[in-house]
């Protein structure tokens, strides 16, 4: 297993959109309100970085008629094995919302913003949780394991969880569609591929339509029944279709958030509250 730091590459948004140097900054503005996005990278014709244009440019800025005229030519860029660490460091000293990638011949390679950063970090499979599943199940069942990443067909997986959130399912998506998801962490038990954790991820793959998702497999090589089988099988958990799908309205936080208003609707019957205040409904 590797147990590198993450690095850029690894979460960069590959198929960044870019303009040269000689674009008429009327088509940047129209991109910009096709695409939402809100600057762009700007390259020669050997792509390599000589500026970067933004709405801030745009706007702020006495403009040319082209992006030459415009644009920031002091670009911060970050090679593309810079780790994740680094780049969120240089990121929030600078005070900026991106940083185009480029390789070690200064070529564009992709572009990382601060929400990716934010990505890298939620629900990550590190070295470290991948290992201690590892470790955990050679301690309970006094085996050794074998340890490798690769494909697991998504036909292939049993789920152990009965619920997934609506909001993190939509991030998953997200990573996915970018090529950003983490792997799921699975126990191979015998014949069967048993999904640990990577619940939101499997669901968002089925969404889109992959039949594999990449994974971090812990081969048991035994036949070991599961104690979290065991509780998926009460719970009526055998395929991805029993799970419940929890949408934002439905967070447990929510409901708590949801009774502790119907008990104060019901200590003030026909008022409502506002501010720190109850009014006549």
């Amino acid at each position: 297993m590797n147990n590198n730091k993450s690095l850029v590459r690894d979460y960069m948004t590959k198929e960044v959109i870019s303009v040269l140097s000689d674009t008429p900054n009327d088509e940047v503005i129209a991109l910009m309100k096709k695409t939402g996005h809100d600057g762009f990278p700007v390259v020669n014709k050997e792509e390599k970085i000589v500026g970067i244009i933004t709405t801030f440019d745009l706007l702020l800025k006495d403009r040319g008629d082209c992006v030459n005229d415009t644009m920031s030519i002091e670009v911060v860029v970050a090679q593309e094995d810079m780790s994740i660490s680094d780049a969120s460091r240089v990121m929030f000293r600078q005070g900026i919302s991106r940083l185009p990638v480029v390789d070690r011949d200064e070529k564009l390679k992709g572009i990382i913003t601060n929400t990716d950063m934010i990505r890298s970090h939620i629900e990550r499979s590190t070295p470290r949780k991948v290992n201690y599943f590892k470790e955990s199940f050679e301690g309970l069942y006094g085996i050794k394991t074998d340890l490798k990443r690769k494909k697991v067909s998504t036909h292939d997986l049993r789920p152990t969880q009965d619920r997934i959130y609506a909001d993190e399912l939509q991030g998953r998506v997200y990573e996915l569609k970018k090529g950003l998801a983490e792997p799921a962490i699975v126990v191979k038990t015998g014949k069967r591929w048993v999904l640990v954790d990577g619940h939101h991820r499997a669901v968002a793959a089925i969404k889109l339509g992959c039949n594999e998702i990449d994974s971090y497999v812990i081969d048991l090589k035994e036949d070991k029944k599961l104690g979290m089988e065991s509780t998926a099988n009460k719970e009526g958990i055998y395929t991805f279709d029993d799970i419940e799908i929890i949408d934002d309205a439905q967070h447990p936080l929510i409901a708590i958030t949801e009774s502790i208003k119907k008990s104060h609707e019901k200590k003030n019957p026909g008022k409502i509250k506002q501010g720190k205040h109850w009014i006549k409904n």
